[in-house]
């Protein structure tokens, strides 16, 4: 059972939140925080598996609260209505695991609370594109996990614009070996999608 933590300063947020949350047979929304300073001490507390986190809340806003949060068990997913990209950079600097918005598909949000317990990345599109495009790249995302020789094949070919039919032809093995491979390499770059592994291959030269 993934046990979360919900810090938002709107409570119709935060019970909208639960009740989705609370509908999965692998979840459970152990607290609620209406400010920064309560989710540093609910945490301590409770030790919850994932903390989904917005950044605009009184008293502690959430860049203060990941920044005390630093070195703690539990996942951050920063969850924020904030269309300002200049957040991302510090948030995951200051040990987010992923950066959402709350726009985002409930059933994906469902889906990163999985993966980002289960060790992975995850950025919305605009998240990630804002990071690749900083002076500092993706320096600003704990690093991933080195990507294999093919896996690099893969991911240039993808930054190419290659379908899996066409990156199946190239390379002389099958399509769902492809699929194998792209699936490997957004899990391990923690990117959501082919558009931000080709942005990541471009900023770093592998395209």
């Amino acid at each position: 059972m993934i046990r979360v933590l919900i810090a938002d300063d709107h409570p119709v947020v935060r019970q909208g939140l639960r009740t989705f949350l609370d509908l999965q047979d692998d979840i459970t929304v152990v607290a609620e925080a209406g400010d920064g300073a309560r989710a540093v001490e609910l945490v301590g507390e409770l030790c919850p598996d994932v903390l989904l986190l917005d950044l605009k809340m009184p008293v502690l806003d959430g860049l203060g609260a990941l920044e005390r949060l630093t070195g703690t068990a539990t996942r951050i997913v920063v969850l924020t209505s904030v269309s300002d990209r200049s957040d991302v950079g510090p948030a995951m600097r200051a040990g987010a695991s992923g950066f959402l918005y709350k726009d985002v598909d409930p059933s994906a949000l469902v889906q990163a609370v999985r993966a980002v317990h289960g060790g992975q990345v995850l950025l919305a599109p605009e998240a990630a594109e804002a990071v690749l495009a900083s002076p500092d790249g993706a320096s600003g995302v704990p690093g991933p996990v080195p990507l294999t020789e093919r896996e690099r094949e893969v991911l240039a070919l993808i930054a190419a614009g290659r379908s899996n039919r066409e990156i199946a032809r190239s390379l002389a093995v099958a399509e769902k070996t492809v699929k194998t491979h792209v699936s490997n390499v957004l899990m391990k770059l923690g990117v959501q999608d082919r558009t931000q592994a080709a942005l990541y291959a471009v900023r770093h030269g592998l395209g």
